[in-house]
């Protein structure tokens, strides 16, 4: 569809060449009244334009609904589809990438109720420069997103994966159920003893099904596409130090949409505000998130009742327990459970 100022300007084009006015506009389909129009367009959209690709060049993973909620965030009023027609404008979309089709998978099973219901752990692999691997152990809550923890090192074994754990024991307690796959490092017997000693259980997801560990995947994926993917590391200790801020930024900045464009620390406080249950209490109120819109909205989302919770099936392999451990736990514990959780 050729718009309104591109047939003013085909209208010029023919005049150049000898077309009359008249027939030019006949042919364009378009009034002569209105050849003399001069769009102001530019002037108005002028500054948002500007900033919308300043977020796209510090943000290069985010599209225009996730720059839409930044500028909303920051106390713009300004619709999205304005933000999609300068976005489209600007050139600022990112590639479409085909999907493959897939079968149904079906839903997630356990899903996570209230915060330190069911945290999820996994591996992400990179490299250094000089083309040495790195392991990247990431451990994220699946209620409110947060990510909790990211280890960089060479080689992770089960102790060091222990130790990690240890260390978010300690800042943001212990969860109730702790999802991963079948790796050696999570289905360690150190792991399982250590883990079912503190009264955890595990949930192992079955091989070859990752779509049961989404909240993992998705939170690995934007790792790899917003920070390891943008970074060349030159060592662990520097892949460590952006790891973390990226983290830092991922909870406390990077609006997220099924949390409703809150962050996974507002996301998190805001449930601490609504929240009246005793501590270690399965909360007998519905999650309380923003299903749509943002902070500054005046609607306020309904909430719905979430399904009871029930223990891992046999066949997912609940009967287990497993977990993380992190080389930088608190040296006191790693001192304590060092002869007995050793592998």
């Amino acid at each position: 569809m050729v718009s309104a100022q591109h047939r003013r300007e085909g209208v010029v084009f023919l005049a150049e060449r000898g077309v009359s006015e008249r027939r030019g506009c006949a042919l364009m389909s378009t009034a002569r009244s209105s050849l003399g129009y001069e769009s102001r367009r530019e002037e108005k959209d002028g500054p948002l334009t500007a900033r919308l690709r300043e977020v796209a060049g510090k943000k290069k993973r985010f599209g225009y609904r996730m720059a839409w909620a930044k500028l909303r965030r920051e106390g713009m009023r300004v619709n999205h589809k304005r933000v999609y027609r300068l976005w489209k404008e600007a050139g600022l979309g990112l590639p479409r990438k085909r999907r493959r089709r897939r079968g149904k998978k079906g839903a997630v099973p356990l899903q996570a109720e209230y915060p330190n219901h069911v945290w999820t752990y996994d591996f992400v692999h990179d490299a250094t420069a000089d083309g040495r691997k790195l392991r990247c152990l990431t451990l994220v809550d699946e209620f409110t997103r947060r990510g909790l923890d990211i280890e960089i090192n060479r080689r992770m074994p089960a102790k060091s994966v222990f130790q990690v754990l240890l260390r978010a024991f300690e800042q943001y307690g212990t969860p109730t159920y702790l999802r991963s796959d079948n790796g050696p490092e999570f289905i360690a017997k150190s792991i399982r003893r250590g883990l079912a000693e503190r009264g955890m259980t595990t949930h192992y997801i079955d091989p070859a099904s990752p779509w049961q560990n989404a909240y993992g995947e998705s939170f690995n994926a934007t790792f790899r596409l917003d920070c390891l993917n943008f970074e060349l590391f030159h060592s662990v200790a520097e892949a460590q130090v952006i790891a973390e801020t990226w983290r830092i930024e991922y909870n406390t900045e990077r609006p997220h949409s099924s949390l409703g464009y809150l962050t996974p620390e507002e996301s998190y406080t805001k449930w601490l505000d609504n929240d009246t249950s005793p501590v270690g209490a399965l909360p007998p109120h519905p999650r309380s998130l923003a299903r749509r819109g943002l902070p500054d909205d005046k609607e306020k989302a309904e909430s719905k009742p979430c399904p009871s919770v029930q223990s891992p099936t046999a066949a997912l392999g609940a009967l287990s327990s497993g977990a993380l451990s992190s080389g930088r736990a608190n040296s006191t514990l790693a001192q304590t459970h060092e002869t007995s959780y050793n592998e």
